[in-house]
C-alpha cells in the first residue's frame, strides 16, 4: 500500500473511532461501509488532506457531502439490508451513494447536476461499484420508474419531506433525511416510514446540513 493510501486508511480508522462511534453509531454493517469507502475519491484534490473531518465538504457550487456522522446515524436509522433497492437523492459525487450501495443490494442515484453525475459515475466505476448507477434527473420528482424503494437516502437538507419521494417508498420502505426549512439555523434529521397509505414520520437527532436544490418552496405573494 503507498505511503497516501496508508494516511487515507488511517484516517478512515480514525473517523470510525473518533466520530462514529463516540456517537451512538453502532451498526456493524454501516461501520464496515463506512470503513470500506475512500471518501478522499470524493472530494476536489484541495481538501483530500481534509476528507474525514467531521464537517459537510463543499464538492462544487452550492453542494456539499454531508459530515459522516450525520450519513452514518441516517443509515443505522433506515436498518438497511442486503436485499433493498435503495434511492439517493442528489449524491453529489457520489460518495453517499457509494456507502448506501454498501449495504443494499441496488443503489440508484439521482443527480440533477450533469457534471456531478458524470463524475460519481466516473469514481463508482473505478472502485467497481457495478451496483450503484447514476441517473441525472430533477430531484425533487424523484426516480418513480425504477421504484418502489425499500429505503430512500436525502444526501442533504430539505424544507420539508417531500410528498413525492414519499410516495415512492416500498410498503415497509423506510426515508431518511434532514429537513431544514429556510432561515433555520439548524436542520433536524428525520425518519419516515410506510405502512399502506400512511407515513409516520420521526425526528431523530439535530443536524446542520446544507441544503439540497430543487426543493425549495414557491415564493408566497406579499401583500
Amino acid at each position: 500500500m503507498a505511503s497516501a493510501d496508508r494516511l487515507y486508511a488511517e484516517a478512515r480508522r480514525q473517523m470510525v473511532l473518533t466520530q462514529l462511534l463516540p456517537s451512538k453509531v453502532i451498526d456493524e454493517r454501516v461501520i464496515a461501509a463506512m470503513q470500506m469507502v475512500p471518501r478522499e475519491e470524493f472530494v476536489p484534490k484541495a481538501y483530500r488532506g481534509v476528507a474525514y473531518m467531521d464537517e459537510d465538504i463543499a464538492v462544487s457550487s452550492g453542494r456539499w457531502l454531508m459530515e459522516p456522522l450525520v450519513l452514518a446515524r441516517l443509515l443505522q436509522e433506515a436498518d438497511i439490508s442486503d436485499s433493498d433497492v435503495a434511492l439517493a437523492v442528489g449524491p453529489a459525487t457520489g460518495y453517499d451513494l457509494a456507502v448506501l450501495a454498501g449495504l443494499a443490494s441496488t443503489a440508484i442515484g439521482l443527480e440533477s447536476d450533469a457534471a456531478l453525475a458524470a463524475s460519481a459515475s466516473q469514481t463508482l466505476a473505478k472502485l467497481g461499484l457495478d451496483n450503484a448507477p447514476v441517473i441525472e434527473g430533477p430531484l425533487a420528482a424523484g426516480l418513480a420508474k425504477q421504484g418502489p424503494y425499500d429505503v430512500i437516502l436525502l444526501c442533504g437538507a430539505v424544507p420539508e419531506t417531500p410528498d413525492a419521494l414519499k410516495q415512492q417508498l416500498a410498503e415497509g420502505g423506510r426515508l431518511v433525511g434532514v429537513v431544514r426549512p429556510a432561515g433555520a439555523p439548524i436542520g433536524r434529521a428525520v425518519y419516515v416510514k410506510r405502512t399502506g397509505n400512511s407515513f409516520a414520520e420521526r425526528e431523530i437527532f439535530d443536524a446542520g446540513t446544507h441544503p439540497l436544490p430543487g426543493f425549495e418552496r414557491p415564493a408566497g405573494f406579499v401583500f
